[in-house]
């Protein structure tokens, strides 16, 4: 007979596939609405254009004249979005005028720079360069520099940095005439978190005794990076990046092709590239520190982040551990504006916001003395005075002030709650509240042992604030709550939390009472993964939870643009649309919920969402309860085998066909038949489908893989009997 196959909502990753009999186990690019999964919307890329490096902040709001702004800011530039044009409003940190002072050579693309005095700037930093008038023996053109921003390649001295231009030199050897302009932008970080280096971590360089040697095959010039060829590399590692020595120059190389080095980068570590002869000996140096270079150890070198918030029609924008800018986005022709440092505020903190309504520029893990950055304490809010973000020197007659916290060893961040800040350490909440004259803010702890995994971990919504720590999902609104997931050793034993904790960010989408943490998994430097709560659908005895493999960096909600907002970061090396030689990747931002499919850059492609449900199974014996709870009308036990002669589709507002598939298995511990039933291709005219099976448990998955497809499930009914119990 038919029987209905009713599921709960939301995914049980808690249990086994058996023990989950009416539930979902698993799926992708899948939400619960109203009891039932559905796929997810679509998403479509905002503007034309990609931005260098990853997406590390995102805060939207509307000015006084009523124009929407999105501000975007990478691990490399600060953006303003308006309109579907992205306008770079990075601040400058030094602007210096050289002559004269740039050359190339004959068949090498490098361009060499060369100030007067140190110019103070990294490798991988942005300049941008200006005001070239007129370029000789060169096939390069002023209009291939001027107005143009490069990633810095090397600073071979403090006076000199190289850049990269896509193509060689072709000419003798450029020179120019008149003031070219060198724009200096403030360094934000790495585009993701990794392990650090320091003096004192280490031994103090030296070469460790029994490091593998072998020999140059061939003789090579100072530039080559192919046709490096070495006699014996049997014991020379060919995974990662590496390192070898020929006479005093440092290579390094991330593969091996035979007896090939391949991915060759020449003069590292501070070495000068040379020239060397065949038979030289060639010594592996990936496992020892180099004369001069830092070595590794527990040090976590956090990403380039941002906080940011509009003060008014000022957006402010916090470099995480740096200085604090403002860009007025009312000032006339406000695009072609830079933001700018704000006078008299920290120069290092961790995390900035708004205090909203008394409007006080708050700050944490900041300065103890103002203007003084090695007076960074972890633990330290300061507060400007009410209405003015310039002041932070209290007086009596100001509401500027200064607070340290207690438990913890750093403040990881701080979000807006509906009557309070709420403030996490890595260890504690605690609450700022406003009270006016003369403390001006009270501060709280309301919860221990819950501190913030990173700095975005954590969102509010409707008077609640929901957060990810390094120990469990926690919800505040009045009282500490533990978060019940049904998903979480799926989450946790997965979760990069050694070297990805800042990586976390959270969104909400309040459209669907959607609550998203994404984040990396073990082993993986980019955000990866994401797990989401439906605060909607959930109780107290059924929390709904649904994880995936969206990957965002950050997330912000419809509020300004009517629809959720989110950046993704693509890592390796790309031009993106304004930087050239740019080595840190590029982020795309898209606008969510809407249409059916990812579109970017002109290319639709599928977004392929699934689900699966745990195992069912049936006995002759009938339930009393079946028809009334919509599970199975028989118990599932197991005892007999059963016959799936056709079951009943039933979908909502199903566009284009869906994927249904039967996975057929006779006992837990047996992995699912590689014949499974299926898959059959639903459309929304499809009445009924027969089927011919046999087996003691049957689970059911639901997909589509094509673009135009969406679903949203309804009641499945199959046609079953017992047959036998073998």
């Amino acid at each position: 007979m038919l029987q209905k196959i009713g599921f709960q909502p939301g995914f049980n990753k808690q249990i086994t596939e058996t023990t989950a009999e009416g539930q979902w186990v698993d799926g992708d690019n899948v939400r619960f609405r109203y009891g039932t999964p559905e796929k997810i919307g679509g998403w479509k890329q905002l503007g034309d254009d990609a931005l260098t490096g990853a997406g590390r902040g995102l805060h939207h709001f509307v000015n006084s004249k009523a124009r929407k702004y999105a501000i975007i800011g990478t691990n490399r530039i600060l953006y303003a979005y308006s309109g579907g044009v992205f306008y770079d409003i990075h601040p400058i940190k030094t602007t210096t005028t050289l002559s004269n002072a740039f050359s190339t050579t004959n068949g090498s693309p490098t361009v060499t720079i060369t100030f007067s005095g140190d110019h103070g700037i990294s490798a991988q930093d942005i300049i941008l360069l200006d005001n070239f008038t007129a370029i000789t023996n060169s096939n390069y053109s002023a209009t291939d520099f001027d107005d143009k921003k490069f990633m810095v390649t090397s600073v071979p001295t403090a006076t000199t940095l190289t850049i990269t231009m896509p193509s060689n030199e072709a000419g003798s050897g450029a020179t120019t005439s008149g003031g070219i302009r060198v724009k200096h932008y403030y360094p934000v970080g790495p585009a993701v978190q990794a392990q650090g280096f320091g003096w004192s971590l280490g031994s103090w360089g030296g070469e460790v005794a029994g490091e593998p040697t072998t020999t140059l095959t061939n003789g090579i010039n100072d530039t080559v990076t192919t046709g490096i060829i070495l006699n014996d590399v049997s014991q020379f590692p060919d995974a990662g990046t590496n390192f070898i020595k020929i006479d005093n120059e440092e290579i390094s190389y991330t593969g091996i092709s035979g007896n090939e080095l391949t991915g060759v980068t020449r003069e590292v570590r501070g070495t000068t590239k040379a020239a060397h002869s065949g038979g030289v000996t060639v010594t592996s140096t990936t496992n020892f520190v180099a004369w001069g270079e830092a070595a590794s150890g527990d040090l976590v070198l956090e990403p380039g982040m941002w906080s940011l918030d509009n003060f008014g029609d000022k957006a402010i924008c916090l470099i995480h551990d740096s200085a604090v800018f403002e860009w007025n986005s009312a000032a006339t022709n406000a695009e072609t504006i830079r933001a700018t440092i704000i006078s008299g505020a920290p120069t290092a903190s961790r995390h900035m916001l708004v205090s909203t309504p008394d409007r006080h520029l708050v700050f944490f893990g900041t300065e103890t003395t103002i203007g003084s950055p090695t007076t960074q304490d972890n633990m330290f809010v300061r507060f400007s005075d009410q209405e003015d973000i310039n002041t932070y020197v209290p007086t009596a007659t100001n509401t500027a002030g200064t607070q340290r916290l207690a438990d913890g060893s750093q403040i990881r961040g701080a979000i807006r709650g509906r009557d309070a800040i709420y403030v996490w350490t890595d260890t504690a909440l605690f609450t700022q509240r406003f009270v006016g004259q003369p403390f001006t803010f009270a501060f709280a702890q309301v919860g221990t042992n819950c501190g913030l995994a990173g700095q975005n971990a954590c969102v509010e919504v409707d008077g609640a604030a929901y957060w990810m720590s390094e120990n469990g999902f926690f919800r505040y609104a009045g009282r500490l709550e533990s978060l019940p997931c049904l998903v979480e050793d799926f989450v946790y034993d997965n979760v990069n939390l050694e070297s990805g904790n800042q990586m976390i960010s959270a969104g909400l989408n309040n459209l669907f009472g959607e609550v998203i943490w994404f984040y990396p998994t073990t082993g993986s430097s980019v955000v990866n993964r994401q797990v989401t709560y439906n605060y909607f659908d959930s109780s107290p005895q059924r929390p709904v939870w649904t994880v995936g493999s969206l990957a965002r960096t950050m997330w912000e909600d419809s509020a300004v643009f009517g629809s959720p907002h989110a950046t993704e970061y693509q890592a390796g090396t790309d031009t993106s649309f304004d930087v050239v030689g740019n080595t840190d990747g590029r982020t795309i931002y898209y606008q969510h919920e809407i249409g059916t499919d990812q579109v970017q850059g002109g290319a639709t492609t599928a977004i392929v969402a699934s689900i699966e449900s745990g195992d069912y199974d049936i006995t002759q014996a009938r339930s009393s309860q079946g028809q009334q709870t919509g599970v199975a009308t028989f118990k599932g036990d197991g005892e007999y085998l059963m016959k799936i002669r056709r079951f009943v589709p039933d979908f909502l507002s199903q566009t284009g066909n869906t994927q249904v598939t039967f996975l057929l298995r006779d006992y837990p511990n047996d992995t699912q038949a590689s014949s499974a039933l299926g898959p059959f291709t639903i459309s929304s005219s499809t009445k009924k489908v027969d089927t011919r099976a046999r087996a003691r448990a049957v689970a059911l998955k639901i997909a589509n893989t094509t673009t135009n497809q969406s679903w949203k499930l309804g009641t499945f009914r199959l046609d079953i009997q017992p047959d036998g119990r073998r």
